[in-house]
């Protein structure tokens, strides 16, 4: 009896302690997109954050990139969302994001490395919440196949070449090796804004309300539009598409003289492409406003709606710290968004000329940004701006609208937007 008694207490005691060991094991999701390698990179990270830190599992659940831009906010809103997402409209969800101060070990190393980029994180009348952290910064910007320019015997476009410019010079080596598309740009009102505050687009008013009915918005929605109705740009991917598109597969392919696009299809293209042609990025035309793209690029946020902040805000300073970030840079072919690494320079992991001298021009052009384009960026509501963009002038390309009707509708969608959210 003494030993029935005593392994009924033992096993007793087991089942007292088991769901203690079910609590201490926590598992995190994070709502990721690629456009190259970085998602095989994060796993191997986090897979040594997981052996460091038993009892936490973090589970990358891969989207395309369309899905983070109209099926996260969906999820976010509906009380679904995952514990950590990879965002590209910093700002637009912004009241989804956990604040991590109250979590972090180290909130001066954040605000030190991370700090402007934070304020495109925040909501208007925030301050101070840490949300995470730029995966990468990016910039729009060209890429051209200089070897169909060589095949072509047409000279490259030098230092403060024009839109027009750029474009001349594409139809000439498309028309002379019979390449099917002479230009093209990304289906999204973000690649566009670049181009339109080169031509002298504002954005905003003098009361910081935005507005896309100047001259310099119009000059470019004009010239943009006509591009696609003459063949000068790619009659598929405006036109034709839903949402975010993009020609990358164009041009890897070499069916493509110019794409506008930006800094993160180095990784991708350095895959895709390697060597196979002379794949240059070049810096951005210019008009009368500047010779500008835009800054962007992707942020890891957690999501206030986890039920673990504080192992979210751990796997969140890991990924953040300057060893760890810094190997990730690198790895990917990522322009970092963190003073330290930008001051310090990474030594980007790659034997590719093509793909450094890329980067290089990249990180040049940070310093030919115009204002507005920061300040476009960091505004809270900019998704409703671009978008609008995007879809209005895709109707003047298909005949339902003319240019001038186009750009009235971007107003009033804007206006319309802002109304609703007070």
């Amino acid at each position: 009896m003494r030993k029935v008694l005593g392994l009924l207490i033992v096993f007793a005691l087991l089942l007292s302690v088991m769901p203690s060991f079910a609590q201490d094991s926590v598992e995190l999701r994070i709502r990721w997109y690629d456009d190259g390698n970085e998602g095989e990179v994060l796993r191997d990270l986090l897979d040594r954050f997981e052996a460091e830190n038993e009892g936490i599992s973090v589970i990358i659940d891969t989207v395309p990139y369309s899905a983070i831009l109209e099926t996260l906010p969906l999820d976010l809103a509906a009380g679904e969302g995952p514990d950590m997402a990879r965002v590209t409209d910093l700002g637009g969800l912004a009241e989804f994001y956990l604040d991590m101060s109250p979590y972090l070990m180290d909130t001066e190393y954040w605000e030190a490395n991370f700090g402007p980029f934070l304020e495109w994180l925040r909501l208007a009348d925030d301050e101070s919440s840490i949300p995470g952290f730029m995966t990468q910064l990016t910039i729009t910007g060209p890429y051209i196949n200089a070897t169909l320019f060589e095949q072509a015997g047409v000279e490259i476009p030098g230092e403060g070449a024009t839109w027009e410019d750029w474009a001349t010079a594409s139809v000439a080596v498309a028309e002379a090796l019979e390449i099917p598309y002479p230009m093209a740009m990304d289906r999204s009102g973000h690649r566009f804004a670049g181009p339109a505050i080169s031509m002298g687009a504002t954005y905003f008013d003098d009361m910081g309300s935005p507005i896309v009915t100047d001259d310099g918005f119009a000059s470019m929605a004009e010239m943009f539009v006509n591009w696609h109705l003459d063949g000068t740009m790619h009659p598929e991917i405006w036109p034709l598409s839903d949402g975010y598109a993009g020609a990358n597969e164009e041009f890897a392919n070499a069916e493509l003289v110019f794409y506008m696009s930006g800094s993160w299809q180095v990784g991708q293209f350095s895959e895709q492409i390697g060597d196979a042609f002379d794949w240059v990025a070049v810096p951005n035309p210019c008009g009368d406003g500047g010779c500008t793209g835009m800054p962007g690029g992707a942020a890891l946020v957690g999501i206030a709606g986890t039920e673990h902040p504080e192992e979210v805000a751990m796997v969140m300073e890991y990924l953040a710290s300057e060893e760890v970030l810094a190997e990730f840079s690198a790895r990917t072919l990522f322009i970092p968004g963190h003073a330290g690494l930008s001051a310090a320079g990474v030594d980007f992991d790659t034997d590719l000329e093509l793909a450094k001298d890329a980067l290089g021009v990249f990180v040049g052009q940070v310093g030919t940004l115009e204002q507005t384009a920061f300040d476009l960026q960091a505004y809270t509501f900019n998704r409703v701006v671009f978008d609008a963009s995007r879809d209005r002038l895709t109707q003047a390309m298909v005949g339902e609208l003319t240019i001038e009707e186009a750009i009235a509708r971007i107003q009033e969608d804007v206006d319309n937007a802002l109304a609703e959210e007070g």
